[in-house]
């Protein structure tokens, strides 16, 4: 029998391999990935700095040891170069390999805007270890950086930066943080809560350029309000985009990212794909639980027991400590209205009900996050 081929080394892809490894002890498992195969939990690179966490101390299994824990063959630092879906074969850059199944575990990549200046070229974004290993080392002396972006990852990363005793100034066109996830109401209590603990809000405005300061070190940010920031560091979160070019070439159904069906599957057979590359019927779903939840599921069906994704309550975390944040949104199509239950200092419950009164999601923030596994069973 060919190998299972999983390409991607990051939380879904290990995912896949360890729990295929319960049902099946002896098909080959090849895993191509770009990196050098360490595992590392990718949520903590938003919060690790204030912890002086170095990239190395974030790694909390070695490649080798995920090597022989899975029993797997592992292609490190290899470039994934097409994929022939008749021929059931990948083109790497150490060489082709023929497959039985193979999972996309792709991942995706920060989303990049097209600023100006003459030092545009020197704003930080953090995606993978290399990169937060860049960043830890740049932002070391750094006393002022300006975040671009306020939505999860831009929020973590100015809470982090505040508890490591540094200003941030956070700048995005919307009026608060968060807007993807919460409702008014919640966004400005997050404002709030943060801008009393240091935070500094730029908002209904974008960074314009980003010029190298006129003297001395340090960067001028220009935004298109025509205010002028002085920064020693600029970090861009603006969000991430599903890696779906090569997918794209080997003739795969590709949206927003690789369209699979109920089952993990993508538009060719024995062709799986999941995480940050893959697109449900709901949607991009970049988050751990939805990732454990798929990566389970396909794993079963690889191993020969068909069994579909059910993505059942995920609530999402915004790790925020200054003011904490537990998320459920509601599922596509669900109509209803937000109404909020409690509203202190301390933190707010927003409860979202349809006509009939039944709980579709919930906003949780501050000391109200303890309830979390309460207000879950009371969903629908």
């Amino acid at each position: 029998m060919e190998p299972v081929i999983i390409v991607g080394s990051g939380l879904a892809g290990y995912t896949v391999a360890r729990e295929f490894r319960k049902y099946d002890k002896t098909t080959q498992i090849i895993m191509i990935t770009q990196d050098n195969g360490d595992f590392y939990s990718k949520p903590m690179l938003s919060n690790a700095f204030a912890q002086k966490k170095t990239a190395e101390q974030l790694v909390s299994s070695p490649a080798k040891n995920m090597v022989e824990q899975i029993n797997l063959t592992l292609l490190a630092e290899a470039q994934l170069k097409a994929i022939d879906t008749d021929k059931h074969e990948v083109e790497t850059s150490l060489g082709r390999y023929r497959y039985s199944k193979l999972v996309l575990a792709l991942g995706a990549d920060v989303v990049r805007l097209p600023f100006g200046g003459d030092a545009a070229d020197q704003i930080l974004s953090v995606n993978d270890l290399g990169d937060y290993a860049h960043f830890r080392g740049k932002v070391a002396d750094a006393k002022r950086v300006v975040v671009i972006g306020a939505g999860l990852i831009g929020c973590e990363f100015a809470n982090d930066l505040l508890a490591a005793g540094i200003t941030p100034t956070v700048v995005d066109p919307m009026t608060h943080p968060l807007t993807a996830l919460l409702p008014e109401a919640a966004g400005l209590a997050v404002k709030a809560a943060l801008q009393a603990a240091g935070v500094e809000w730029k908002f209904g405005t974008t960074v314009q350029a980003v010029d190298r300061a006129d003297t001395g070190s340090g960067f001028r940010v220009a935004l298109a309000n025509g205010e002028q920031l002085e920064a020693d560091l600029v970090l861009s979160a603006v969000g991430l985009r599903s890696r779906t070019a090569l997918a794209n070439q080997a003739g795969l159904s590709v949206k927003r990212g690789i369209v699979v069906d109920g089952f993990g599957e993508t538009s060719a057979k024995d062709v799986y794909a999941l995480g940050d590359c893959a697109e449900y019927e709901v949607g991009v779903l970049p988050y751990v639980l939805p990732i454990m939840t798929a990566a389970r599921a396909i794993a079963q069906t690889l191993a020969g027991t068909a069994t579909p994704i059910v993505f059942s309550h995920m609530p999402v975390s915004v790790k925020t400590p200054a003011h904490p944040v537990s998320v459920q949104p509601a599922k596509a199509g669900v109509t209803g209205t937000w109404e909020i239950a409690i509203s202190e200092d301390a933190g707010m419950k927003l409860l979202f009900t349809d006509e009939a009164g039944q709980l579709h999601g919930f906003v949780l923030t501050g000391t109200r996050t303890t309830e979390r596994a309460a207000v879950v069973k009371m969903l629908g």
